[in-house]
């Protein structure tokens, strides 16, 4: 599929790559965002359905399911590309019901590096095919994209900064 819109987000964690990316394997972790009302999800908020594998195997189902001023949220994403501990790519299937993005590919990837590794977050995205949904997206897609894979890469800095290194 081609997608008509981008956002990245990319960082450098004094963590192994292995451990960022078992961290950021975990759907759960990734999206955390998104189960929290925000601003930036207008109050609303996702829950996950992971499947047996939880999201960390190609061919893995991930769920999210919310709901904003009364309107069904849901969209479905099967897991692509794992390559640990250096990508994992996802991406919708089926009908999309957000907002101000439609269908979607997002995915990680970690450099190592001397002191650690780099890592990328990026999400390539459709507008919305649905009026008002689409007029939504023009004007807020953008912001909301960038919000996200920044979202990411800084609940990574976070958990890498607050853990202690074990002696």
């Amino acid at each position: 599929m081609t997608y008509q819109r981008s956002a990245s987000s990319t960082v450098a964690l004094s963590a192994l790559a292995e451990r960022v990316f078992e961290l950021l394997d975990n759907p759960a972790f990734l999206g955390a965002h998104m189960e929290e009302p925000s601003v930036m999800m207008l109050g609303a908020s996702m829950k996950y359905d992971l499947d047996e594998a939880e999201g960390r195997s190609v061919g893995s189902v991930i769920r999210m399911r919310g709901s904003i001023l009364g309107l069904a949220l849901s969209v479905e994403e099967v897991v692509t590309e794992r390559h640990p501990p250096l990508s994992k790519t996802w991406e919708t299937r089926g009908t999309v019901r957000l907002l101000v993005i439609g269908s979607y590919r997002m995915g990680l990837r970690i450099s190592p590096a001397r002191s650690g590794c780099s890592l990328n977050v990026r999400i390539e995205y459709n507008l919305p095919t649905r009026f008002p949904d689409r007029l939504l997206g023009h004007l807020l897609g953008v912001f909301y994209a960038n919000w996200c894979v920044t979202k990411m890469t800084a609940g990574a800095i976070a958990h890498f900064r607050s853990v202690q290194p074990t002696p």
